[in-house]
């Protein structure tokens, strides 16, 4: 019996270890790597079989084990990438390798710019759109604005260089110029508290460069009441942090003009409580036009450090920018034709695609400073901002559902803003007859000394030469959330200053008009070196001017959103903002027989000079407040579909522009009604998230009014601006892959009008300059190679005709220009792209000062084009 026992033991335990040799002869393993479309690492990534699942490491490695051998389904997943699902073989140890590509959408990628609560796209109210770094990478941008092309209801008029673009968003117009009613953030906190400060436009603060994780924009809606002076929207440039390790070098250099830049940045988790992130680029050439000289130099530094505690973060950033680039200003453009057909072309010497009046022989610039000293600049000067930032973003759980939120930024800025205006351009015979003389001559280059034909073009120049003496600004947004049920509240308080300290310091030139190297020209003894006048007697001697103002704004808010189920989400928002401007200012006055250059004779530009007239300096002593408010819902109809709505009204505080005209009185208090200008807003949207595409699409409807002034052109100097605007419009966003085909694209028709203009009522009716009836932009791209590493697509980005002026008369035409790009991987992580912006050399006029042509006959305006044709190789190394 024992025997049996234990031979039956023995059986059952051999039984067992085949059995279980069987088995594990049936299961195999799966391991391999899980990268980007770039083919770098990606840490964290799901790779799932049913209910066995594992995650990538820091390499990007995985290892699955104990599958079933023979054919079965893989699914990969990672947020900000779309989903893969692959159907493998197992076959004992199996090695796969997964690329995945990252979301055309991003419809799941939270939303942190301008709202009350952090969400999705698709579950927020608000009408928001992102561009990530590899789109900016792909668009190639020549400017900073070029970037905002991509983003649907923002019209971005980028002829001006790196900075100095005019912005409108859905019809809230470009009275003069900057972006009034936009604000410009990095990483949640403003770049200027106003973003249209003459000559200081926030736009030149900012450089877009590899540390930019992605740029995220909304418009209208919640941004009323969750910042200041911001009704329109809000344009953030989100930085990268170092939670995944891994970094870039890249070198960029123009093929057909002059360009070389180089880029770097790293970041990486220290601990797994300590992570940081740097870098930044520097750069130098002649820039897209013939300026003649090197017109672009300097760089930027950003770093930034998170630490994260049990209950929440600390975050604290930094940056450094230092930098010359090219200003370009209107330039000199044949229109034949009629007011609403004309045909524009370049002249025969300055091409409006690649010249500029820029030029070697038009640089040093001596003048009076504000405070009576004698001083130089330079035009290669340019758009000269100096900028140190730093902050801090602080996050904590307090317990008990309340948290604490506290953003902060300290900005040093200043700098300078130096380029040529063109004030007139005619004939030297005319320009000759007005100085009394007979001829003009060459003041310098290689036919100095000689006569310059009197039927030859001359420009007459007023020297832009701005010293941005202090912009420093501090900001401060802390919050307190607590979370009831299904209902959050939020309790803000917003402090924030900004200094504007500024001096405008302008001479007169005459300039040949000409591209390439033009040379400077004399009146007789009424110029010296090309210079008429210290000043510009044409415009009336307006321009010269200093102002100190400082502005402190204290704005406290209250937000709720409630979940009320699991469809439907509302929130609402309302925000007191109060501020105090204080400061001089002081205008031009001239001074008679003043020896600017020191050298004991009295010459022509030196009998009547403009200076500040410092003796009767006024003050700026006003307070101001308004309320701005919001709400609006958004209701899920599906999982990939929803509604939403909002109304808002929003303010922006005038700051600057107030200055230097009827607007304040001798006492230094506004005028009633004119310190904050108001937008009431209204939009209904609806959001689809598909397997392969996904559509965005808005209706919205504005109400604006608004205090400004512009240039009047001729010798009208300044021109003061009171009136309210009228528009309304739908905007259009999406994408659409299939394999490796992908389109993303966005179309935004606004129809806008003049509703009431108090100064000048003859224009009530007419739609608002440069206010296009349809922009648009289409990006299609297609991936090639084994392993699809390989890239090519183009953007095409255009717009609908428009008006020059006011008055409607001279058309702006459309014009579609074309920007392809083609990217190769040469190995591993090493990559190399081509890009051409505006492949077909088309001319795309965004800027006219004449408001009519003399029709069927050649006329000379000035204006300002998209560049023309540039092309620039980029090698990039990813680590």
């Amino acid at each position: 019996m024992k025997k049996i026992t234990s031979f039956l033991k023995k059986s059952i335990f051999l039984i067992a270890i085949l059995l279980f040799n069987q088995s594990f002869a049936q299961n195999g393993s799966l391991s391999g790597k899980v990268t980007d479309s770039k083919g770098l690492p990606v840490n964290g990534a799901s790779v799932s079989n049913g209910s066995k699942s594992t995650s990538t490491n820091e390499d990007g490695s995985y290892l699955l084990s104990d599958l079933p051998n023979g054919l079965t389904t893989i699914k990969v997943t990672m947020s900000g990438f779309a989903d893969l699902k692959k159907e493998l073989e197992i076959k004992g140890s199996t090695v796969s390798d997964f690329q995945l590509e990252e979301k055309s959408s991003n419809i799941d990628e939270i939303v942190v710019t301008g709202v009350v609560k952090s969400a999705s796209k698709l579950q927020s109210s608000v009408s928001v759109s992102s561009v990530s770094g590899i789109q900016i990478e792909q668009a190639a941008p020549r400017a900073t604005a070029e970037i905002f092309r991509s983003i649907p209801g923002i019209k971005s008029e980028s002829t001006g260089g790196e900075g100095n673009a005019n912005i409108t968003v859905r019809g809230i117009p470009v009275a003069s110029g900057g972006a009034k009613f936009l604000q410009i953030h990095e990483d949640g906190m403003p770049v200027m508290q106003f973003g249209d400060v003459a000559f200081g436009n926030a736009d030149i603060f900012v450089r877009a460069d590899q540390t930019v994780q992605r740029v995220e924009s909304i418009r209208g809606g919640s941004s009323s009441t969750l910042t200041s002076n911001s009704p329109a929207g809000i344009i953030n440039f989100i930085s990268k942090d170092g939670k995944k390790e891994g970094g870039s070098l890249m070198q960029s250099v123009g093929l057909d003009y002059g360009n070389n830049r180089t880029d770097f940045e790293y970041g990486s988790p220290i601990s797994e409580t300590l992570r940081f992130h740097l870098g930044g680029f520097y750069r130098q050439g002649e820039g897209p036009r013939n300026a003649g000289y090197t017109a672009n130099v300097g760089g930027q530094f950003k770093a930034n450090m998170t630490k994260e505690f049990e209950k929440g973060y600390a975050k604290l950033y930094f940056k450094y920018l230092n930098d010359k680039s090219i200003g370009y200003l209107p330039m000199p453009v044949n229109v034949s034709g009629t007011n609403a057909n004309p045909n524009w072309s370049s002249l025969a010497n300055f091409d409006i695609l690649h010249d500029t009046p820029h030029s070697a022989y038009f640089q040093d610039m001596l003048s009076i400073g504000a405070n009576g000293e004698r001083r130089r600049s330079n035009m290669s000067d340019g758009m000269r901002p100096i900028s140190t930032s730093f902050g801090g973003d602080l996050s904590f759980d307090l317990g008990n559902d309340w948290k604490i939120d506290s953003k902060f930024r300290q900005n040093y800025n200043k700098g300078r803003f130096v380029s040529a205006f063109p004030a007139e351009v005619t004939t030297a015979g005319v320009i000759a007859a007005g100085f009394g003389e007979t001829n003009l001559t060459y003041a310098n280059g290689p036919q100095a000394g000689q006569n310059y034909d009197n039927n030859a073009l001359v420009m007459r120049i007023h020297t832009f030469d701005t010293e941005i003496n202090d912009f420093n600004n501090f900001t401060n947004d802390m919050k307190l959330t607590k979370k009831i049920g299904n209902f959050d509240l939020t309790l803000g308080y917003y402090k924030a200053f900004q200094n504007i300290s500024m001096s405008w310091l302008w001479n007169s030139y005459l300039l040949e008009a000409k591209g390439e190297n033009a040379a400077l020209l004399n009146a007789g003894s009424n110029s010296v070196n090309g210079l008429y006048a210290y000043g510009v007697p044409f415009w009336g001697n307006c321009c010269t001017r200093n102002y100190d103002a400082k502005y402190d704004i204290t704005a406290p808010y209250v937000a709720g959103s409630l979940k009320a189920n699991e469809k439907l989400t509302v929130d609402a928002s309302v925000r007191f903002d109060s501020g105090k401007a204080r400061g001089t200012y002081a205008g031009a006055t001239q001074s008679a027989n003043l020896d600017v250059d020191n050298n004991g004779t009295i010459e022509g530009p030196e009998a009547s000079v403009s200076v500040v007239d410092n003796a009767n300096r006024k003050p700026i002593n006003y307070d101001y407040d308004y309320v701005s408010y919001s709400f609006g819902a958004n209701y899920l109809l599906t999982d990939n579909q929803s509604l939403f709505g909002r109304y808002s009204r929003g303010g922006r505080a005038n700051a600057d522009r107030l200055l230097f005209g009827a607007n304040i009185l001798n006492d230094g208090s506004a005028v009633p009604g004119l310190s904050a200008d108001m937008v009431n807003q209204a939009e209904f949207g609806y959001k689809r998230r598909g397997t392969n595409a996904s559509i965005f699409a808005t209706a919205f409807l504005a109400n604006v009014s608004e205090q400004n002034w512009d240039f009047g052109g001729a010798n009208g100097g300044i021109r003061q601006i009171q009136r309210k605007y009228n528009s309304y419009g739908l905007e259009l966003e999406g994408n659409y892959k299939i394999n490796s085909f992908s389109v993303n694209g966005s179309v935004t028709y606004t129809k806008a009008e003049i509703a009431d203009d108090v100064i000048t009522p003859a224009l009530n009716g007419n739609k608002p300059r440069r206010q296009a009836d349809f922009i648009y932009n289409v990006v299609p791209t297609y991936k090639f190679g084994a392993n699809k590493q390989h890239n090519f697509g183009f953007s095409v980005i255009g717009t609908t005709k428009s008006y020059a002026q006011d008055d409607n008369k001279l058309v702006m035409p459309g014009y579609a220009y074309v920007n392809p790009f083609l990217s190769f991987e040469l190995t591993k992580g090493l990559s190399a792209t081509v890009n051409v912006n505006n492949v077909f050399d088309t001319i795309g006029i965004t800027e006219v000062e004449e408001g009519s042509i003399t029709e069927n006959t050649n006329n000379i305006v000035r204006a300002r084009s998209i560049t023309g044709r540039t092309s620039a190789l980029t090698i990039a190394y990813r680590f």
